[in-house]
């Protein structure tokens, strides 16, 4: 048999993920030494590998085959625009996508103005202006706080992920249009999902199982 890999989006993704795989039977020890330097840590008898990656890498390491599984956001997955396939939303990680910026600008979202918009996902501003909304924009990409972006003058709006919305408020923004939900979900490599679909899929089916059972 061989190996299923798993490419995880570090940090709080990570540890979710790995306590739900544990509570279906799928575990890996010494991926919780807090002292270990291993990149790539290996359960021999489930024969099981999980590596922890930036979470813009996971889309990139599933479509070339080098992890079979990943578990990242959706707004990663809509920015990488990578070919793989989404099967599962896991429900954690909830927060939203959405335009932002003061009050006064809405009037020119609603009239479609050329306006700019500052952003750390410029493919996914670009779908919604372009392809949604039909609005012609200057996007500009920030790598930092992009609530900067309005607050200096820099851009009308923001493209950005909102959780609590208490940053935005901080600087007199708010959210003037929601563009989609966004969550945990697993990706699963087009040729892996057919070499491996027995495995797959009832880890799928598992992990749908348990969170029908914690809602």
């Amino acid at each position: 048999m061989r190996y299923l890999t798993f490419a995880l989006a570090k940090g709080r993704l990570a540890k979710e993920t790995l306590k739900r795989l544990e509570k279906i039977g799928i575990t890996c020890e010494e991926i919780h030494d807090p002292n270990t330097r291993k990149l790539v840590f290996v359960n021999e008898e489930q024969k099981v590998k999980f590596f922890l990656a930036k979470a813009t890498d996971v889309p990139t390491y599933v479509e070339y085959g080098v992890a079979d599984i990943g578990v990242v956001g959706k707004d990663t997955i809509l920015e990488e625009r990578r070919k793989l396939y989404e099967v599962l939303d896991l429900g954690f990680g909830k927060c939203r996508m959405c335009v932002c910026g003061r009050e006064e600008v809405r009037e020119k979202l609603h009239h479609n103005e050329l306006i700019r918009v500052a952003t750390k996902y410029p493919e996914i501003a670009r779908d919604y202006f372009y392809n949604k909304k039909h609005q012609t924009v200057e996007i500009i990409k920030l790598n930092g706080s992009v609530e900067l972006g309005p607050v200096v003058g820099l851009s009308e709006v923001i493209v950005d992920i909102v959780e609590t919305g208490s940053t935005l408020k901080e600087n007199g923004l708010k959210v003037l249009e929601e563009i989609c939900p966004l969550s945990a979900r697993m990706v699963v490599n087009q040729v892996s999902l057919k070499m491996e679909q027995e495995r797959i899929r009832q880890i799928i089916k598992q992990l749908r199982e348990l969170q029908q059972e914690m809602e």
